[in-house]
């Protein structure tokens, strides 16, 4: 007796199509080499020069954003925001969008914590970077793709 299937549930047709489907958008919307250039140049001007660590940096996006014009973020960099070591800046940064930095935001000791939310815009299907500057100068990065299914940033800004 085959098991039955809620009607909620998708089939199985739909399961593999929708993996067709964004299989093929990750293809169609995959970075030229000149916007990695352009973002890997952005980032080496901040860090000037130095290599940026991974580990301490969590940027959540939403893993696809119907509206490119308002995509939210939360950024939480693992930090104790002493006045010894903190996060001095987090850098917001995107692979396609027409200025590769999309936000910057300055701390302080003071501010407790390094969490950052806000909502940004973009220009389709990417990798977003967030980078941290820390107090004693080194550089932390974290980084997530998101789908973006209409576009924003079309006339270029």
């Amino acid at each position: 007796m085959a098991p039955q299937q809620s009607k909620y549930a998708p089939s199985r047709r739909k399961v593999i199509a929708s993996g067709l489907a964004v299989t093929t958008a990750s293809l169609l919307h995959s970075p030229t080499r000149a916007e990695v250039e352009e973002l890997t140049k952005t980032i080496f001007e901040i860090t000037r020069g130095a290599l940026p660590r991974y580990g301490r940096v969590k940027l959540t996006l939403p893993e696809l954003a119907e509206n490119g014009n308002l995509v939210s973020l939360l950024v939480n960099v693992d930090s104790p925001m002493t006045t010894d070591d903190y996060v001095k800046t987090i850098y917001i940064l995107s692979e396609k969008n027409p200025l590769v930095i999309v936000a910057r935001f300055h701390l302080t000791p003071r501010a407790g914590r390094a969490r950052v939310r806000s909502n940004i815009r973009l220009a389709t299907t990417q990798q977003v970077v967030a980078l941290a500057e820390m107090s004693d100068g080194t550089f932390w990065q974290g980084g997530s793709s998101v789908i973006v299914t209409l576009a924003a940033c079309i006339d270029g800004g």
